[in-house]
Parts: C-alpha cells; sequence; structure tokens
C-alpha cells in the first residue's frame, strides 16, 4: 500500500525487501565512494505539455531505457552532488541544498532540459533522507551522499531536446574522504587537453565534462598524481580547476587567491562556502585569472605558501606539488610552525558547521529529520 511521503509532493511506494540491519552495517561499515546504495530511490518524470508529474519515492531497482534513449546518444544529461549529516543529537541535516538546486536548474537551462523547480528538487532530497534515514551513518566524518540527476529518456535519434526526462535521486552512505595525507598531493597540470571552452558547458554539471576529464586524468595517474588541473581553453596560460574541484591558492601574507567564474569553470558550493568563511575571517579573497606562471614563480619564491582544492566529495584537499612536462615545482616547506594551515581551518570549520558542531552564522543547515524525543 502506498504512503504519504511527509513532503509536500513525493509519494512514497516502500521496499518490501530493504536490507537487513546486518546488511545494512556491512555495507556501511567502510563504503567506497559511490559504490553502496541506500534502500529506495527518488523519480519523477517530465512530459512535454505536460510538466514534472509522478512524483515517487520507490524501491531502488534498474530503469528501463530504450536503446534510442536521447541520453544515450546526445549526452542530454545534468546531475548535482550535496549530502546529509547526522550530528550529535541524531538529528539529520542537509547542507545548502537551495544552492544545489539553483545549480541544477541552471545546468538544465544550458543542455535544454526542463528546470526543476527548488520545491521540487528540495522534495526530492528530503523525502529519500526521511525514508532511508537509517542510511545516514553517525561516525565521524562520514555522511550520506545524495546524486540526483535529470536525463532525456525519450526514445529519439532527432537532434533535437527530448520531450521525455526523468529526474533520479540516489542516495550512498559515505566515509570520509580525504584526497591524499595531511602533506598533500601531487598534480598534474593538463597540456593539450581541456575542461571546458567559452560559451561550452563548463559551468554546468553535465556528464559531456567528466567524460572529457577522464583521458587526462589517466595521464595525471600514469605521473604519479592524485588528480588533473586544467589551463584555460583559448590561451592555454591560465589555470582553472581540477577534474571535480575547484582551486584556492594561500599567499604569504594571508591572502587568498582563486580562478574566477568565467562560464568556464564548475561554481562549486563549497568553494563558495570556503571563500564566504574565509572573507568572515577578515582575509582578503581575489577572484580572477591566475597565469600558471604566476602560479609556480609565487610557490618558488614563498609568496604562495598553500594550495589546496575543494569540493563536495572531499571537501578540502591540501596540494603539495604541480608536475607537468616542463615543471615540477612544489609548495614551500612550512619549517617548525606547528599551526594549522588555512587549508586544515577551513576544512575544520565547515565540516564543524556541517556536522552541528558550530554556529551557522549564514543559515546553511537544513534539518530534515528532528532529534529523537528523549
Amino acid at each position: 500500500m502506498e504512503t504519504q511521503a511527509p513532503t509536500a509532493s513525493f509519494t512514497v511506494i516502500p521496499n518490501r525487501r530493504p536490507a537487513t540491519d546486518e546488511e545494512r552495517w556491512l555495507a556501511m561499515e567502510d563504503p567506497v565512494f559511490g559504490k553502496v546504495f541506500t534502500d529506495h530511490m527518488a523519480r519523477a518524470t517530465w512530459r512535454e505539455g505536460v510538466g514534472w508529474a509522478d512524483r515517487r519515492i520507490v524501491p531502488l531497482a534498474p530503469i528501463p531505457l530504450h536503446p534510442a534513449a536521447a541520453v544515450l546518444h546526445y549526452a542530454q544529461q545534468v546531475f548535482e552532488g550535496l549530502k546529509a549529516y547526522r550530528w550529535a543529537d541524531g538529528s539529520i541535516h542537509l547542507f545548502r541544498p537551495e544552492a544545489n538546486a539553483a545549480r541544477l536548474a541552471a545546468s538544465c537551462r544550458r543542455m535544454a532540459l526542463p528546470e526543476l523547480a527548488e520545491e521540487d528538487f528540495l522534495a526530492a532530497v528530503e523525502g529519500l533522507v526521511e525514508v532511508d534515514q537509517n542510511w545516514v551513518p553517525g561516525t565521524d566524518g562520514a555522511s550520506l551522499y545524495l546524486r540526483p540527476v535529470v536525463v532525456a529518456t525519450e526514445a529519439s535519434l532527432l537532434v533535437q531536446p527530448a520531450a521525455e526526462v526523468d529526474l533520479l535521486v540516489t542516495a550512498s552512505p559515505v566515509g570520509a574522504y580525504m584526497g591524499g595525507d595531511g602533506e598533500g598531493v601531487s598534480i598534474w597540470v593538463s597540456r593539450g587537453y581541456h575542461r571546458a571552452n567559452a560559451g561550452g558547458t563548463g559551468d554546468a554539471k553535465t556528464a559531456g565534462n567528466y567524460a572529457a576529464s577522464m583521458l587526462p586524468q589517466k595521464e595525471a595517474k600514469d605521473h604519479g598524481c592524485s588528480q588533473v588541473l586544467f589551463l584555460d581553453a583559448r590561451e592555454d596560460t591560465y589555470v582553472e580547476e581540477l577534474g571535480g574541484m575547484n582551486l584556492v591558492a594561500v599567499r604569504a601574507d594571508g591572502s587568498v587567491l582563486t580562478p574566477r567564474l568565467t562560464g568556464t569553470i564548475l561554481p562549486g558550493v563549497t568553494r563558495d562556502s570556503i571563500l564566504t568563511l574565509l572573507r568572515d575571517e577578515g582575509r582578503a579573497v581575489e577572484e580572477r585569472d591566475i597565469a600558471l606562471t604566476e602560479l609556480v614563480e609565487g610557490m618558488e619564491s614563498g609568496e604562495i605558501v598553500e594550495l589546496f582544492a575543494c569540493g563536495t566529495a572531499a571537501v578540502v584537499t591540501p596540494i603539495a606539488r604541480l608536475v607537468s612536462d616542463d615543471l615540477d615545482v612544489s609548495v614551500p616547506a612550512r619549517g617548525e610552525d606547528d599551526s594549522p594551515s588555512v587549508a586544515e581551518t577551513m576544512r575544520a570549520r565547515l565540516t564543524d558547521i556541517q556536522y552541528g558542531r558550530a554556529e551557522d552564522p549564514h543559515g546553511w543547515t537544513r534539518e530534515v529529520v528532528p532529534a529523537p524525543e528523549g
């Protein structure tokens, strides 16, 4: 029997064979990122002339897809990524889901997909978290990763916007995710490969951008690096972003420098949150074009004392070294200074807000499940 979800518009169809407590415990013990999924998923369907309908939360299962589905041939697709956090009192909160809703809508516009209203986005992710709340980890650093995706499902080989589109939201328990140890990771600077062009889809969160990054990412791993840093496509001069994270540099005077959003860089929610917290500290934050030569010279001279990447999955990852065919430069050693780095401080400040350990001055957290009574 169908029961009404505690949200405004998504109907819940319970999974009749959910994971047992033991199965869930084993799956959540040490999950590989994006490999373990909860019992349910959220779904909705858009049809031309009808709009969004059939909003429901259903048992997790493969979806039937016609071999001529537009997404398989023309990559008309966008997605998002956000997390739900269990606080010490047992309550569960999302972090800035409204920002993810706005970015998904912007990505949909760019990819000629129907926009999903913020109300529907929130109802889908909140409803899924409420139904599968037992999958939200309670261990330090762990969370429930939510992946909304909008895909063109119409069976048509015409090169035109699809007349039928599906929203799917899955959830995955994830452990603490830190790219490399505290000393930082090595990053390969890609030459000849570019993530996005001006006027392209660089500021949309769409699958094609990530597919294009996989070959240079393999090149990075072949050179012993954890990730790839892309330069701009027009001049092959200015640093833009990593394969899935934004870049931040810290100067010796404490000021911060990061590439400006030009339309070729994904506007990260974590990026925006960290820049806000840095400004709250009184630090000067510059968002502008940054030449690779400026970055390298700054690292060599000691003018740039830190580099780090930021994104939803890893939050903050320190960068120790930039490598390419014609360069190999490291961030200056910190010497005997045992004070926390800016990267460490920002990671702690942001995660303390996300897990309810610190004040939330900007109202970023949104309660989904209240603390148990008693």
